[in-house]
């Protein structure tokens, strides 16, 4: 196909704002542009592929619709939309082809074969209470810091379900999550978020910075809680009763299963909506309230998952804020992680004040995987820069080595496509501006870790450094920066309302 014919050319339509009935109406959080399909993108995957896919769609719309007109309304009837053979079917579709099975040993293609009929069963089950849940299968990730992160592996048909209900769910809660939630929200993505701290500290009285982050929040989630927060949206038992289903099927290790009252597993479908619902009540809302009535100088938050950050103009609030936040995360089962939340000055007053001789220095944090510093830019003017976590980047480093280790042998070619996938991958999370010194060191890193690995074939096969080089030039693309500056993107996203209001 031609991608440059203008029959071929497909607009998506741009998403509607949160806060809004249309793309120009009066007070809306944010607007995304139109934009045509990437060249690399299939359209079949990007436009409808039958009359089912816009059936879903429409009926979605009503849902959204009628979440829009009715702030307050209880749902009493949305399971008909979960189990219809059209949301099952694109749910299926959306799923990640490559996932690991779950306990059944299932994979998406294995359950692909026959997929009519299985789905017409399932939606039968669905219907008749007949369905059931299985447990997950515990799987564990290194984290940064050397410990093991708790994955859930769920079956294809739970995750088939679950994403139908997430599609569902989403279209009720997308018109009442607040506009500085980022986290699992269609979208939205880290970039986004941290575009927005950036800007909301660069543009804002910010002085003071609280950098939270909330302990184990997936393990501590109560399940008791988790239902009666949904129920102040969703009337109809049967999702609730699903929902329910789903947070109590257990956890499968070593072959046994393990049931908990509390804690939804990482790496469900609905895991990330349901983490969100809670923290919408628990922390959003709150919080909203709190700025509002409670405070006299500038406030900003950004919330990703279970980490945030806020900012403050005066230390007084801030330091009440926190006590208060503590009390109301405990009311809920849920505490802040003492060595990961910490309040420091940060700001364009703070690095104001420390160059004419005050007592404030800037401090640092990390969020998403980035060093925010108080900076200056050519002309003097007060920037946040955001440089890569050097701890994350050392570990990253630890990984590669260990896998160069295990291909050892491999041709060169071979070696050099892996770890050109992995520098491109690094770049376009990392190439944000103002960064390019650290994606020039992971480069050269790589670099020296490879050409030590290849000297290590043999005791005759030394490589020299103009060889090395050769190598370089042709596998490790070069730094670049892959992101605008981040007032650039915002603009396009919003209608004169600060992105963490």
């Amino acid at each position: 196909m031609n991608g440059g014919r203008k029959s071929d050319r497909v607009v998506v339509p741009g998403k509607l704002p949160n806060k809004a009935k249309g793309a120009q109406a009066p007070g809306a959080a944010e607007v995304m542009e139109e934009r045509t399909l990437a060249k690399e993108n299939s359209r079949r995957q990007n436009t409808h592929r039958a009359q089912n896919r816009e059936r879903v769609q429409r009926a979605l719309e009503r849902v959204r619709r009628a979440a829009e007109e009715d702030r307050g309304r209880r749902f009493t009837t949305l399971l008909h939309h979960v189990y219809a053979v059209d949301t099952l079917r694109e749910a299926y579709w959306s799923l990640k082809r490559k996932a690991s099975p779950g306990v059944d040993g299932v994979t998406w293609q294995e359950y692909g074969e026959g997929l009519e009929e299985k789905l017409q069963d399932l939606s039968g089950r669905l219907q008749r209470g007949a369905y059931r849940a299985r447990p997950v299968k515990r799987s564990y990730i290194p984290k940064s810091d050397g410990r093991q992160r708790p994955l859930g592996i769920t079956t294809v048909e739970d995750k088939v379900v679950q994403t139908g209900m997430t599609m569902v769910l989403n279209q009720v809660y997308e018109v009442d999550f607040m506009g500085f939630s980022y986290g699992f929200r269609p979208g939205r993505s880290q970039h986004d978020a941290l575009d927005a701290l950036c800007v909301g500290i660069e543009r804002r009285r910010v002085r003071w910075v609280l950098d939270a982050d909330i302990r184990g929040f997936f393990d501590a989630i109560d399940h008791e809680r988790m239902i009666e927060l949904v129920e102040r949206r969703i009337a109809d038992r049967r999702v609730t009763r699903l929902i329910r289903k789903w947070l109590k099927a257990g956890v499968l290790e070593e072959e046994k299963r393990v049931q908990s009252e509390e804690g939804t597993p990482q790496g469900g479908c609905i895991s990330p909506l349901l983490a969100n619902i809670y923290l919408h009540y628990v922390l959003d809302k709150w919080v909203q309230e709190w700025r509002r009535t409670r405070c006299k100088g500038d406030v900003i938050i950004v919330r990703y998952a279970d980490d945030f950050v806020m900012g403050f103009e005066d230390r007084d609030e801030a330091e009440e804020c926190l006590r208060e936040l503590q009390k109301r995360l405990e009311d809920y089962g849920l505490e802040l992680h003492p060595d990961k939340t910490r309040l420091l000055e940060f700001g364009r007053h703070t690095i104001e004040d420390d160059s004419d001789g005050g007592p404030g220095k800037p401090g640092t944090f990390d969020f998403l995987g980035f060093t925010h510093i108080c900076a200056r830019g050519r002309t003097g003017k007060f920037r946040v820069e955001r440089r890569t976590i050097k701890k994350r980047m050392r570990a990253k480093l630890v990984e590669i080595k260990r896998e160069l280790r295990r291909r050892i042998n491999d041709p060169i070619p071979v070696v050099g496509k892996w770890l050109r996938s992995v520098v491109e991958g690094h770049m376009r999370y990392y190439g944000v501006p103002l960064n390019i010194r650290a994606l020039s060191s992971f480069r050269w890193r790589i670099a020296w870790l490879w050409k030590r690995t290849l000297n290590r074939r043999s005791h005759k096969a030394y490589v020299t450094w103009n060889r090395m080089q050769q190598y370089i030039d042709c596998w490790l693309p070069k730094p670049r920066i892959c992101h605008p500056y981040p007032i650039h993107r915002l603009t396009v996203r919003i209608q004169g309302r600060s992105p963490v209001r």
